[in-house]
């Protein structure tokens, strides 16, 4: 091997994610777009000749979080050894050449469509060349309007996270749709991309204009890939989209997700399969059956409420109230006491008012929910919502957030204390100043709590272990280990 091939001699590059688990599914696929482009992958920014900033779009608050790390990652060019600083993602395709004339401490800002030559891409930035950044347009008008029809034009659209056969990265199985992914750490749950795109026009969410419209990855593919990542160690796929509960209807049907649940639950090495992102006006008896009873499919139901007031929700272009919700709630449970099932809600969307946020208050009571997520409503450039009346004072939308910020940490706390002296099932993940760290069935990854095991010996991350619930503290479980606890031994839930 020549000084000129060595991997230390590579051009290195440093990729931060930020968002939601979709970005992450897209950044590994960009981690493996550039290794096969001939770009060594580093941990420590300040040893890169790159840093390449995978965005966030989707409110305010992740838009400015997302400028700050640009800005972070620009001082390197100054303090490291950076050469250039490029911005990719949802906030890069979103705002495309008007980001990159807004913030000229980025040297470019790279569109989806870019994401199949991205290595070739960043050759030619740190060789001077001056990037042209794309114009946003809405993406939804790239492909046809009728779901069926999508798949005939596959190819039209760049779709990041989707399977893409061109590149000779090695990290394909021997056979089927190639894997076009680095894992970027060693993590024993993993994202898993099932679509992309959304086709629903909730009036306050900008998501499908710069996603797109609504595109499922095919069984093949999905199937392959949580095969090579069980081959590479991971044993919780984690289902992601814009909506999953709408998998498979540009497919032909609507009801795919029930099937391929039990193939990716089959998968030698996979022990728990996780879906993600259901709205509840589609979250059918068959898939809720499905998810509640299947061996290897974990009981958790990530519902989209958003608010539980009929007439906000009717504002806000969804279905549903908060009786709907409730038996729909009620049917999971009919099916599986112990399943998790979390939500986020938004208060004070214009014309909200003290009854709809009283309703709001009560739902989340009667719900039970495990974990609840609150945001405050903020308008979004494209929306509807934004030019609604009745808008809500940014003063009273900080009261209505906190107030049922504090109702949810009560209401999450009280449900966690609720599973004392129940059994779960742990996936350890992590051993942190002598503790073992790890997320229950119920509990999906980083955003719902934690479960601190006690009395396993030898621990180590991937490990699944049977325990009892001892203890809480607040959202976080203490569980105390039944048995030996080593990885196989208590076998898959038995539904």
């Amino acid at each position: 091997m020549t000084a000129e091939t060595r991997p230390d001699t590579l051009t290195s590059v440093h990729l931060i994610t930020l968002g939601c688990a979709r970005n992450e599914v897209d950044s590994s696929e960009l981690a493996a777009r550039l290794e096969g482009g001939g770009f060594r992958l580093v941990d420590d920014p300040e040893d890169a000749d790159a840093v390449m900033v995978n965005t966030c779009g989707f409110i305010e608050a992740a838009k400015k979080d997302s400028v700050d790390t640009l800005l972070a990652a620009a001082d390197l060019k100054t303090d490291g050894k950076a050469q250039a600083v490029v911005a990719v993602g949802c906030m890069a395709e979103r705002y495309g050449s008007e980001l990159a004339e807004s913030l000229p401490e980025a040297d470019a800002v790279l569109g989806f469509d870019d994401y199949a030559s991205v290595a070739e891409r960043l050759q030619s930035i740190l060789n001077g060349d001056k990037h042209t950044s794309h114009v946003p347009r809405d993406r939804r008008t790239l492909l046809p309007i009728s779901p069926v029809d999508r798949q005939a034009a596959a190819g039209v659209a760049a779709i990041p996270g989707h399977a893409a056969p061109d590149l000779p990265t090695g990290l394909a199985p021997a056979s089927g749709p190639r894997v076009v992914r680095r894992r970027l750490d060693g993590a024993p749950s993993a994202p898993l991309k099932l679509a992309s795109g959304c086709d629903r026009r909730c009036t306050f969410c900008a998501i499908p204009s710069f996603r797109g419209a609504y595109v499922s990855r095919t069984p093949a593919e999905i199937v392959a890939e949580a095969e090579w990542l069980a081959e590479n160690g991971v044993r919780e796929a984690f289902l992601v989209s814009e909506n999953s509960s709408s998998y498979g209807k540009d497919l032909g049907d609507i009801r795919l997700l029930e099937r391929l649940l039990g193939d990716l639950a089959a998968i030698d090495g996979l022990d728990w399969v996780r879906v993600s992102y259901l709205q509840p006006a589609e979250t059918r008896p068959t898939l809720v059956e499905t998810m509640a009873t299947t061996p290897g499919v974990v009981p958790y139901f990530d519902l989209s409420f958003q608010h539980a007031s009929g007439p906000v929700l009717r504002r806000m272009r969804r279905f549903g109230q908060a009786e709907t919700f409730l038996d729909l709630i009620a049917s999971i449970r009919k099916l599986a006491p112990r399943a998790g099932i979390r939500s986020n809600v938004i208060c004070g969307f214009p014309g909200e008012t003290e009854e709809d946020v009283q309703i709001l208050s009560d739902f989340l009571i009667a719900a039970r929910l495990d974990a609840i997520g609150v945001f405050g409503y903020s308008d979004e450039d494209g929306t509807e919502a934004a030019g609604y009346d009745g808008k809500v004072s940014e003063d009273e939308i900080d009261a209505r957030r906190n107030h049922l910020t504090d109702l949810a940490d009560e209401l999450v706390a009280e449900r966690a204390e609720e599973r004392i002296g129940e059994p779960v099932r742990v996936l350890i993940e992590e051993l942190e100043d002598g503790e073992v760290i790890g997320r229950a069935e119920h509990q999906g990854p980083e955003v719902d709590g934690s479960t601190a095991v006690l009395g396993l010996s030898d621990p180590k991350p991937g490990d699944i272990v049977a325990a009892t619930v001892v203890g809480t503290d607040g959202v976080d479980l203490i569980a105390e280990v039944d048995g030996p606890g080593r990885r196989g031994d208590e076998g898959r839930r038995d539904g």
